[in-house]
């Protein structure tokens, strides 16, 4: 096989060529090479991982101070893998100190630019672990949350989580720090981003729907769910976690109780088209 296949399909955001201007204008276009390549080398960390676990990847997209991997494996894979994928990228870092440490003890390059690697290696290490949608901290919050909640209130709480961080961190900065504007732009990229997965919440609620009907998700557990002969099919979906099998329990009125399978709901919702019925209209004469 052509090895040109084993490696990923990167793009620039055009957020990026936003601060190369602004690196020529200010003289730091070194500093910008050097974040570059930290970037570069922690999202191939990423990469990595996710080719040895066999994902599915798109392509990577490249802006000031992290990346993302563009991958259709994500709500469907364990939780384990997605942790594994998620932390590869920051374990790049402590990659590159090692180097740093040789690079200094063999004087291979100059102290100078010794220090500013370094600096931005540690300055891209904590701010891609801050708990933030779509920073490596904000997956892992992600992954966290939906190992105990349902998969849509897990993603709902994320994003919202991290809007109004981001709210308040430029807050503080405003109030408390020396206005910076590339800073200023980088919590504005990242503001816009979650409110663009906000609006598409929808459509990657249904994403993870549709890979469980096509029996894509792992399954590590049984958790039944009891739900009102009212509810719709969107309202019980709305209550699947992430590797559960869910047995549903249908009540209706004086306590009598039918019990179906998810894939029954799934497949009536998805195929049979059932999107107006409840729960209870559907299963009551079958």
């Amino acid at each position: 096989m052509n090895p040109i296949n084993y490696l990923p399909s990167i793009h620039i955001h055009p957020v990026l060529y936003i601060f190369i201007i602004i690196s020529f204008l200010t003289g730091t276009f070194l500093e910008l090479f050097i974040i570059f390549s930290l970037v570069l080398f922690h999202e191939m960390g990423h990469f990595a991982a996710a080719k040895f676990l066999k994902w599915r990847i798109k392509n990577i997209v490249l802006w000031v101070f992290g990346g993302v991997m563009d991958t259709d494996e994500h709500g469907n894979k364990p939780i384990k893998e997605e942790v594994l994928v998620t932390i590869a990228g920051p374990f790049q870092h402590f990659i590159i100190y090692f180097f740093c440490f040789l690079a200094e003890t063999f004087q291979i390059l100059p102290v100078s630019v010794l220090e500013l690697v370094l600096y931005y290696n540690t300055v891209l290490l904590i701010f891609n672990l801050i708990p933030i949608w779509p920073l490596d901290g904000g997956k892992l919050l992600l992954l966290f949350v939906s190992s105990y909640f349902p998969y849509k209130k897990s993603y709902h709480f994320t994003i919202l989580f991290s809007m109004i961080t981001i709210l308040c961190i430029l807050c503080i900065q405003l109030l408390y720090f020396p206005f910076t504007l590339s800073t200023f732009f980088i919590w504005i990229f990242l503001f816009m981003e979650n409110r663009a997965d906000w609006k598409q919440r929808f459509y990657v609620f249904m994403r993870f729907l549709l890979k469980r009907y096509d029996g894509e998700s792992t399954i590590n557990g049984v958790v039944p769910l009891r739900v009102s002969s009212d509810s719709t099919f969107l309202e019980v979906f709305s209550l699947f976690r992430r590797e559960k099998k869910h047995p549903i329990y249908i009540i209706y009125p004086e306590n009598e109780r039918k019990a179906v399978d998810e894939n029954d709901c799934l497949q009536n919702f998805f195929y049979q088209k059932d999107y107006n019925q409840t729960i209870g209209e559907t299963f009551f004469y079958k």
